[in-house]
């Protein structure tokens, strides 16, 4: 009687690692693109930018993407998506640590925000201080394509 199970059929083996890191290496270099895309974006709209090359699910409380034009500071949390992104509320909340203890500026100057990439279509949310601050912010943030952002690029403010 012959065996007819295959390599991949069994999980743990070489074949399914293999294709699981590959998977994850696609995956993140999906996250690498954007965030590539996003600096020279920033940088054509007039701002300093620059990626933060930390695989983020560290404890270090760092954006992405840190930006600054004139007296303002921005910390970008990015996400690749074709319909809808979710940022968590640790990831949220990073940036508003890393703003907090790194950053000397007063709250006015110091924007968190979320930024979601479909494509072509970019969609900037920028995250209320007085949520944080009142730790009223939701366990996760949904931003779909269909959306509209709340942040401006241009002017670098709320829209």
């Amino acid at each position: 009687m012959k065996n007819n199970i295959k390599p991949a059929d069994i999980w743990g083996t070489t074949v399914n690692k293999t294709r699981a890191k590959r998977g994850i290496q696609r995956w993140r270099k999906r996250g690498f693109y954007s965030e590539t895309v996003l600096v020279k974006k920033l940088e054509k709209q007039g701002y300093k930018a620059v990626r933060v090359p930390v695989s983020n699910p560290s404890r270090n409380p760092l954006p992405d993407v840190m930006a600054r034009r004139n007296e303002h500071v921005y910390a970008f949390e990015v996400k690749t998506a074709s319909y809808y992104a979710y940022f968590p509320k640790k990831q949220i909340e990073k940036l508003f640590n890393f703003l907090d203890q790194l950053i000397p500026l007063t709250t006015q100057h110091k924007h968190a925000v979320l930024a979601a990439h479909f494509g072509r279509r970019w969609i900037f949310r920028e995250i209320n201080w007085k949520d944080w601050e009142e730790g009223k912010l939701a366990e996760r943030k949904r931003i779909l394509q269909r959306d509209r952002g709340n942040f401006d690029l241009k002017r670098g403010e709320k829209k």
